[in-house]
């Protein structure tokens, strides 16, 4: 996703809308922070309030309406909201009559604390209740308090077509299912985002097809657990009900020509019937990121995780039997309550087990109100969880840097995502496998399919020149035949 150049760190502005979803009544402007889900979601308030005669921009001092979407996973989130609150306020001081929202998670967990700021926070949305954010800003605007974080069972906006946010109109985001049942130790989402409910597949495969329609290269399916996805209409036999492998099949049929991902796997639900059709079709990328969290069993334990470091290994091996080549990436948590040097040697050495093509790493941020901190003490300190937090990265950056090594010589059907931010006239784009690539133009454009020959490698980016068909084809055969 492109980010503003200037929009603070990690934030995801409005840009790149068709006519018919910018509206000419009162202007919109959405800042995200978060995931992927938090971006969909910014989507789907988008289409909810250009429905509803709003316009929408990407230029915040062109706004009637500032909102702002929100995610309570780390603390530092948080305090990086706080700090837009305090530009936000600023600019109603300027400008009389803005109305400003909060949305999203830290809306349906801070909810008393964002109303005590009365000088700027007139909207308060949790991630369940953006139908009703049309109502919520007219009662803003008669000078009323908007408030709804109310969270549902059934909610999953399957019948809302988003207004896409890539402003290059080459991927697209689509939302399989709302909320999550795991309950993680450390995690927030359960309490911010609900119980977990997946979407009717058909609605799905729609969707899919409009993208396709639309001229969109490659779409990424979303979940918090998009493996524990599961559709079965009331009345039905158990027999026919849809698992996410259904799905993933259903929307690969839909168009052979666009690329499907999916995010996020979770070990102990990730099946080999996955997996199996990952090998049978070859517009699913070859990519699975599959968070870990910790190396020692004891910490997999206490972080309510329900696997074991071995049985995540087994996963890893399954992967690699049935797809050889398949990029696996990771999530990893430094610190976490309890947390011994032991359980942290432990972590690095399953790291160099598995080999990770990559990793988002953190520091254990303890979240009110999850089990953790109802249950555990976060002892461990802020200067070793740094450290080993470090040793991590420095870790990963090896690792990430051998895998990236292993490339060079190869060639890729790379898709053009963006230009290069650091030189217009390179370009960047994905492989199958996620992994990203920078190369000369050479008069080719954004959203089309290159063969690109890697020459050489840092740790994050594969670096290359474009191929011709006829030169890629011989080192294609032979990268397939394992020679």
């Amino acid at each position: 996703m492109e980010i503003e150049h200037n929009a603070p760190p990690e934030a995801t502005v409005l840009g790149g809308f068709t006519p018919e979803g910018a509206g000419r009544g009162p202007k919109v402007y959405i800042e995200t922070y978060g995931c992927q889900m938090n971006v969909n979601d910014s989507e789907v308030v988008a289409s909810i309030l250009a429905d509803a005669g709003y316009g929408l921009t990407d230029d915040m001092e062109q706004a009637n309406v500032v909102l702002i979407n929100t995610c309570a996973i780390r603390e530092n989130a948080e305090t990086r909201i706080w700090g837009r609150l305090d530009v936000f306020e600023q600019l109603k001081r300027r400008r009389k009559g803005v109305l400003v929202g909060v949305l999203g998670c830290m809306a349906e967990r801070l909810k008393a604390d964002l109303l005590e700021r009365r000088e700027v926070v007139d909207v308060v949305v949790g991630p369940d209740a953006y139908r009703d954010l049309p109502h919520l800003l007219r009662e803003a605007e008669l000078g009323q308090r908007g408030v709804n974080v109310l969270l549902s069972r059934e909610e999953t906006y399957a019948d809302i077509s988003p207004i896409r946010l890539d402003r290059y109109g080459v991927s697209a985001f689509v939302s399989i299912m709302r909320g999550c049942n795991n309950v993680c130790a450390y995690c927030v989402v359960p309490y911010t985002r609900g119980a977990e409910r997946s979407r009717d597949p058909q609605t799905i495969v729609n969707e899919v097809q409009r993208l396709s329609h639309m001229g969109y290269k490659e779409v990424t399916l979303l979940g918090q657990n998009v493996d524990s996805y599961r559709w079965q209409p009331e009345g039905t036999p158990d027999r026919q009900a849809v698992s996410f492998a259904d799905l993933l099949e259903r929307v690969a049929q839909v168009d052979s020509h666009m690329r499907v991902r999916f995010a996020t796997s979770h070990p102990k639900d990730l099946s080999r019937e996955v997996v199996y059709t990952m090998a049978m079709y070859e517009n699913i990328c070859n990519h699975i990121h599959l968070p870990v969290q910790s190396g020692s069993d004891r910490m997999l334990k206490l972080m309510n995780r329900h696997y074991t470091r071995q049985g995540y290994l087994n996963r890893v091996a399954a992967i690699r039997d049935i797809l050889p080549d398949c990029v696996i990436t990771t999530d990893m948590i430094a610190g976490f309550c309890t947390e011994t040097e032991l359980d942290h040697d432990q972590t690095l050495s399953l790291m160099r087990e598995v080999g990770f093509d990559s990793a988002f790493m953190f520091k254990y941020s303890e979240r009110p109100n999850t089990k953790a901190a109802r249950h555990y003490a976060d002892d461990v300190p802020d200067s070793v969880k740094t450290r080993r937090l470090q040793e991590i990265i420095a870790l990963q950056n090896e690792l990430s840097e051998q895998s990236n090594r292993n490339d060079v010589g190869r060639c890729f059907e790379v898709l053009i995502e963006s230009p290069s931010r650091k030189d217009p006239s390179y370009l960047m784009g994905r492989t199958m496998g996620n992994k990203a690539v920078v190369f000369p133009g050479e008069g080719h454009r954004v959203g089309e399919f290159v063969y690109v020959k890697i020459t050489t490698c840092t740790s994050a980016t594969l670096l290359g020149h474009i191929v011709d068909e006829q030169t890629a084809t011989p080192l294609l055969k032979k990268q397939c035949s394992g020679e």
